[in-house]
């Protein structure tokens, strides 16, 4: 989609160890899982648990709006995992702002996004809303739709406080900048053809009871309440995964008697950790398991807290992401005692998954909390130079640090 479609980013991702990062003892707080049910049998030893749960939204499930059809405006695969449908209008400041979330959406997630506008039209509290909608339905008989979506978005400015009058006239001197013949726009902007489809885009509004603009859907699935880049990235990244996730717990393969040893590659450096499968058999079982299907490959370091640790592990980058089986901690008697202990991120005991951290200071308030399953061996110094971010403080994010690849020696 050009410009608004191609050109516009806003990063972010939420995260695991919230409270933890504070020198204060406190029980982790959880994060959201969808309601994971975890079985009340015992767990034989070196298992794991299948998470029991519908991990993503289907498309198109229980959608309170049509499906898409071929009369739709949408760009993307067709066949892509995440459907993102808007009903909004063009002269909303709602809906700039939603272009360029969808923007960012579409470059971060790229092939994995199917999006859908849908025009709508609210005359009452726009006065040129007629004329834009007109404008893209016009547009589209010379197959310029998203040029002029890109038109109308890329320059809201230059037109959302003109008098309808004006706003025709800067149609017409700005369109054939966007590759649209003006003459033949606006003699079709006057056409039945228009008018019908912007009576559909009228109509709309009172059939779906549209509260507020803009109108988003997420694979049928209405997001009510947070329509910002960073909770839709999040929605979209956690249905993704799902593409990704093991409906199996993986083979016990480790062998305790060895020495493991994992060398995660970043762009500022390798951090080398010898693992303990004697001490957390179930852990490092997972980790080499994890890192040999490639799990971890490109996986960002979302949180990176200065003085405290460096967490990773969720190719969602949300913080929320697991790889659809949990296991349970392994008490032993490694602690957060010194720097570069490296341990089992979870969202409540026997909640393990594939999210870690690795420690910069001392941590005893997490003892009891957390598995310990390894020590940096060297890149400590490394790790401590990856992309400071803390999603608890909302905001922008920087673009996180990401695993090039793990790569596991075994003695």
């Amino acid at each position: 989609m050009k410009k608004i479609l191609y050109s516009l980013l806003f990063l972010g991702v939420t995260f695991l160890l919230a409270s933890c990062a504070k020198e204060q003892e406190a029980t982790p707080t959880p994060y959201i899982l969808l309601n994971p049910v975890i079985p009340d049998t015992p767990t034989p030893e070196y298992t794991c648990q299948v998470i029991n749960m519908i991990p993503t939204a289907l498309p198109n499930e229980q959608s309170l709006v049509p499906p898409v059809s071929s009369e739709d405006y949408s760009i993307g695969p067709d066949n892509a995992p995440v459907t993102l449908m808007e009903y909004c209008d063009f002269q909303s400041q709602g809906c700039l702002i939603m272009a360029e979330t969808v923007a960012g959406l579409m470059s971060n997630y790229q092939g994995g996004i199917r999006f859908v506008f849908r025009p709508i039209s609210v005359p009452e509290d726009f006065d040129k809303s007629d004329d834009a909608a007109l404008a893209a339905f016009a547009a589209d008989e010379q197959g310029k739709f998203w040029e002029m979506y890109d038109l109308l978005f890329v320059k809201h400015d230059e037109w959302v406080n003109l008098s309808p009058g004006e706003f025709k006239s800067w149609l017409s001197r700005e369109a054939s900048g966007a590759g649209i013949e003006a003459g033949q726009l606006a003699e079709a902007m006057k056409a039945d053809e228009a008018a019908n489809r912007l009576k559909s885009a009228e109509e709309a509004v009172t059939q779906y009871s549209i509260p507020a603009l803009p109108l988003v859907f997420i694979n049928g699935a209405l997001q009510q309440y947070f329509l910002d880049y960073q909770s839709l990235n999040d929605t979209v990244g956690l249905i993704l995964l799902g593409q990704k996730q093991f409906t199996q717990c993986p083979p016990f393969n480790v062998d305790v008697s060895k020495q493991y040893v994992a060398t995660i590659e970043t762009a500022k450096g390798n951090i080398v950790i010898q693992l303990f499968p004697d001490k957390a058999p179930l852990a490092v079982n997972s980790f080499l398991f994890l890192a040999r299907e490639g799990w971890y490959d490109g996986v960002t370091f979302h949180r990176v807290i200065p003085g405290f640790a460096a967490q990773a592990g969720d190719p969602s980058g949300t913080g929320r992401g697991n790889p659809g089986y949990f296991f349970n901690n392994e008490p032993n008697d490694l602690t957060f005692a010194k720097p570069g202990m490296v341990a089992m991120a979870n969202s409540g005991f026997d909640t393990n998954g594939s999210q870690f951290f690795i420690t910069f200071a001392p941590a005893t308030n997490l003892n009891g909390y957390y598995t310990i399953f390894g020590q940096v061996l060297s890149g400590l110094d490394v790790a401590e130079q990856l992309t400071p971010r803390d999603p608890s403080q909302g905001g922008y994010l920087p673009a996180g640090d990401a695993i090039i690849h793990i790569t596991i020696e075994e003695k």
